[in-house]
């Protein structure tokens, strides 16, 4: 797993703005809408709900793979497909905060499928 799989990128100039409410796009199309996000030092990360896309599943990302952030059109872009991110493990809103072993899991998951 990347050392800043858990970090936003220097350079996306990402501010510590909130993000809730933000669209999402995968490399090939819009998976949902930011519900929750963390700038917890080596643990940040946005919950994406992707509503009906994959019936309301929430998935769990990494900030490491925020590509861009356009806050006129408050949208994210990350680096993975729609496809990578619908197989990602399943977001655990107990252990997704406080629980490396969960992030161990999830990075793993992200870290095995570069673009």
């Amino acid at each position: 797993m990347s050392a800043n799989m858990w970090g936003y990128q220097p350079a996306i100039g990402y501010t510590g703005s909130s993000l809730i409410g933000y669209k999402v796009e995968a490399t090939d199309g819009s998976i949902g809408k930011v519900d929750k996000h963390s700038d917890d030092v080596g643990a940040s990360h946005l919950v994406v709900d992707t509503g009906v896309w994959i019936f309301g599943k929430h998935v769990l990302v990494p900030a490491g793979l925020v590509s861009g952030i356009d806050t006129t059109e408050e949208t994210i872009y990350v680096s993975r497909t729609k496809e990578q991110i619908k197989n990602a493990p399943d977001f655990d809103k107990s252990k997704h905060t406080g629980d490396p072993g969960y992030h161990e899991k999830v990075g793993g998951y992200y870290g095995s499928h570069q673009r």
